[in-house]
C-alpha cells in the first residue's frame, strides 16, 4: 500500500503571482540588501516546495572563474509563456470521482489553486477515446458523414464535470486544448480505432468537421476550447487508439480540410497545433508543414513529446527556422508503473531537465500527461500503465510523487504572460532558466541532478546573493 504524503504547498506557500498577459514587465533594480526568496525541493532534507527563507544581494563586482555563478539579465526577454499544466483525461476524471469529497477538494486545490497549490494554467484533453480511457468510444454513428449523430454524451459522466471543477478552482485562469488519438473506426482504412491505420480520403471532410463539432459541444457545456492538435502521435502504430499521417499527409489535411473547416466555422482564433509527437522528427515534420504557406497560415504552433531521444536542440532548430510559430510540449510521462518505484527521485528530475531545456530552447507552454491515476497506473483499457504526479492509493488517499513538486516549481512561479529572460550558469551541473512575470517578479529556477552541493552566486548587475543548491534538488528563486 502506498504511503500518503500530504500536500505541503497548500499550507506553506503564499506567494501570489499575477497571471495576466502583457508586455509591461518591469526590470527589477538590484541594490545591496535587496532580497531573493527561496523555495526548495530536495532529496537530502525532505523539503517539498518549501519556503526556506531569503538572502540578500550585496555588491560583488567581477566574478572569478573559480566561483560558481548564475547570471541573470531581465532586460533580455524572449518568448511569452501561455501556460504550464497537465492532461485532464478520462482516466484522471474517473479516478477523481472515486475519491471522497474531502480528497477531491484536496486534489483540486493542490493542482489548480494558484495561492494554495501549484496553479496549473494549461490543460489538454482527449477527443474520443485514448489509451487512458476505460474503453474505446466514438462521438458519431457509423457512416454518418453529415455528422448528424455527433454528441459528447460519453464525456458528461466524468470528464466534462472534472474539467469544469478544474476551471472553477483555477478561477478560469486556465486554457484547454484537445487532441484526437483516432478517428471513428469506420472512417479508417483498418476499420479499427486501435493499431494505427489511416484516415480514408472520403472521410477527410467529415473528420475535419468533428473538430468543429467537438469545440461547439464543449463550449455549449461551458468549457472554452483554446485550441486543438491535428493528431496525437501521427507516426506511432500503437496497441491503443492511433492513426498514421506522413508529414505530407498531415500538411495536406491541414491545408485542405482542418484549417479551412475551422475558418469557415468562425474559429480562426482557435490554436491549431501540428505534429504532437516526439522531438526526434520535430524539424522534419515542422519544416514540411511550415514551408508550405497555404498550410502554415492555419498553424499556431508545433507540439512535441519526450518518448524517444531527448534531442533538446531540435526544439531550438524549429524555433530558429520558424520564429513566428510557437512550440509547445504537449505530452510526457514516466513509465512503466511499479508501486515500489514511486519514491525514486529521478522521476522528478526527468521533468526538471525537460522543462529547463524546452523553455530555454523556445517552448511557450508545457503539458504533462495524466494529472491523476489510480493505484495501478490506470485505468487504461490496453494495459499501458504509467506514472502520474499524483496517484490514488489502495486506501483512497492521495500519493504525491516528487514530480508533482518539480512541476510546481515552474507552474506556481511562472505565470501566463511571463517572458523568459537570460539565466546563464557557469557550471554544467547547475541547470537554470528564468522568467519575468507580468507583475514584475522574476522567477529563477535552478536544477541540480548531481551528488554534490553547489554553493553559488546569483549575480545581477554587479550585485550577488549567496545560495546553495543541494544534491538532487530544484529551487525557485523569486526576486521582487
Amino acid at each position: 500500500m502506498m504511503r500518503l504524503v500530504q500536500v505541503l504547498v497548500c499550507a506553506t506557500l503564499c506567494l501570489s503571482l499575477g497571471c495576466g498577459a502583457g508586455d509591461n514587465q518591469q526590470v527589477p533594480q538590484m541594490s545591496g540588501g535587496h532580497k531573493v526568496q527561496i523555495y526548495q525541493t530536495a532529496q537530502t532534507n525532505g523539503t517539498k516546495l518549501s519556503d526556506i527563507g531569503s538572502v540578500g544581494f550585496e555588491p560583488f563586482g567581477q566574478p572569478l572563474e573559480t566561483q560558481p555563478c548564475i547570471f541573470i539579465d531581465p532586460s533580455k526577454t524572449f518568448q511569452t509563456i501561455v501556460g504550464i499544466g497537465g492532461a485532464l483525461t478520462d482516466a484522471s476524471a474517473e479516478t477523481f470521482y472515486s475519491l471522497s469529497a474531502e480528497k477531491q477538494d484536496e486534489f483540486m486545490t493542490a493542482y489548480f489553486n494558484a495561492e494554495k497549490g501549484i496553479g496549473y494554467s494549461l490543460a489538454r484533453t482527449n477527443i474520443q477515446s485514448c489509451d487512458f480511457s476505460s474503453g474505446s468510444y466514438e462521438y458519431v454513428d457509423k457512416d454518418d458523414l453529415a455528422l448528424k449523430s455527433f454528441n459528447v454524451d460519453h464525456d458528461k459522466q466524468f470528464k466534462i464535470p472534472f474539467i469544469k471543477k478544474a476551471f472553477a478552482t483555477a478561477k478560469n485562469q486556465i486554457i484547454l486544448y484537445a487532441s484526437p488519438w483516432s478517428p471513428p473506426a469506420w472512417m479508417k482504412t483498418t476499420n479499427n480505432m486501435l493499431r494505427g491505420g489511416k484516415l480514408r480520403p472520403e472521410c477527410y471532410q467529415a473528420w475535419a468537421g468533428c473538430y468543429v463539432k467537438f469545440i461547439q459541444a464543449y463550449e455549449a457545456e461551458g468549457i472554452p476550447v483554446w485550441g486543438v492538435s491535428v493528431q496525437n502521435e501521427p507516426m506511432a502504430t500503437q496497441t491503443w487508439e492511433s492513426c498514421i499521417y506522413t508529414a505530407e499527409e498531415e500538411r495536406d489535411f491541414v491545408k485542405n480540410f482542418v484549417g479551412p473547416t475551422l475558418a469557415k466555422a468562425g474559429m480562426k482564433d482557435k490554436k491549431l497545433i501540428v505534429w504532437d509527437h516526439n522531438r526526434d522528427l520535430l524539424y522534419q515534420r515542422a519544416s514540411t508543414m511550415l514551408n508550405d504557406p497555404e498550410a502554415a497560415k492555419y498553424v499556431w504552433g508545433v507540439g512535441f513529446h519526450w518518448y524517444m531521444q531527448d534531442c533538446f536542440d531540435n526544439v531550438k532548430r524549429v524555433h530558429e527556422a520558424f520564429p513566428d510559430k510557437n512550440l509547445i510540449f504537449t505530452e510526457g510521462c514516466n513509465y512503466p508503473y511499479k508501486t515500489e518505484t514511486l519514491g525514486e527521485w529521478h522521476w522528478g528530475e526527468n521533468y526538471g531537465r525537460s522543462l529547463v531545456h524546452d523553455f530555454n530552447n523556445g517552448a511557450v507552454g508545457w503539458t504533462d500527461w495524466n494529472v491523476l491515476l489510480d493505484e495501478k497506473g490506470g485505468p487504461n483499457h490496453v494495459g499501458n500503465f504509467c506514472l502520474a504526479p499524483v496517484h490514488k492509493t489502495d486506501a483512497g488517499d492521495l500519493f504525491y510523487m516528487n514530480s508533482f513538486y518539480y512541476l510546481g516549481h515552474f507552474s506556481k512561479f511562472v505565470r501566463p504572460g511571463a517572458k523568459r529572460i537570460i539565466s546563464s550558469s557557469n557550471r554544467d551541473k547547475l541547470l537554470t532558466t528564468a522568467f519575468i512575470n507580468p507583475d514584475g517578479k522574476v522567477a529563477v529556477i535552478v536544477l541540480n541532478t548531481s551528488e554534490e552541493p553547489f554553493p553559488f552566486k546569483l549575480w545581477l548587475k554587479g550585485n550577488a546573493a549567496s545560495v546553495e543548491s543541494l544534491p538532487h534538488s530544484i529551487m525557485t528563486l523569486v526576486l521582487e
